[in-house]
């Protein structure tokens, strides 16, 4: 039997989860937890072969990944993802996650993504496998991805400065590099590249 912890945040998924992967005939679900910061200790208290997460789970379905690769690395990650994009898929392998599927797969291919990741094994649709081979890595720096996290939620240059203690003119700086960098138009399209793409 393959054991499953199942992170999902919405209790009627969550619940939609565990019935669908109850159902298959070597698989049990062991923990189902709807916060992040409930996955390491249940998977070092109940010890599952792999974990489906939430990209959208409470404390970050990612960082969850990498902590959960870090204090339990026997358990591997399938990442689930309502809006899966390819820029996403990369930054769930660089977390450790060998799984990442849309949240509308049909429940088979869950459970054989499941299977894949319990042996060790790559588990991806193949489109967004493809799309993200194609697509381009993230081409900016962490601060510059901050101040693009701020302007996403509507904030001006010295609402931004405040936020990260930096000068008017040097988020205009950022902002001029962001613009390059992405080939946007402006701040806006910087911030619609950026989540398009996953960077976000």
């Amino acid at each position: 039997m393959i054991r499953i912890l199942v992170a999902e945040h919405v209790p009627l998924v969550r619940r939609g989860l565990v019935a669908s992967l109850e159902a298959e005939l070597d698989l049990v679900v062991v923990a189902d937890v709807g916060s992040g910061e409930d996955v390491v200790p249940a998977a070092l208290t109940l010890r599952p072969d792999a974990a489906v997460i939430d990209l959208e789970l409470p404390g970050d379905g990612l960082a969850v990944t990498e902590r959960l690769h870090e204090k339990a690395p026997a358990c591997r990650a399938l990442i689930l993802a309502a809006q899966p994009n390819p820029g996403l898929v990369r930054r769930a392998f660089a977390a450790h996650a060998l799984g990442f599927l849309s949240l509308d797969v049909a429940p088979e291919q869950l459970a054989e993504g499941l299977r894949q990741v319990a042996a060790g094994r790559r588990a991806v649709e193949p489109d967004l496998a493809i799309a993200a081979l194609e697509s381009a890595s993230n081409p900016l720096t962490r601060r510059e991805l901050e101040v693009l996290r701020i302007a996403a939620r509507g904030a001006r240059s010295a609402e931004i400065a405040d936020a990260l203690f930096l000068s008017v003119g040097t988020v205009r700086n950022h902002f001029s590099r962001i613009m390059c960098k992405t080939g946007a138009r402006n701040r806006l399209d910087a911030v619609r590249i950026a989540s398009s793409s996953g960077w976000l």
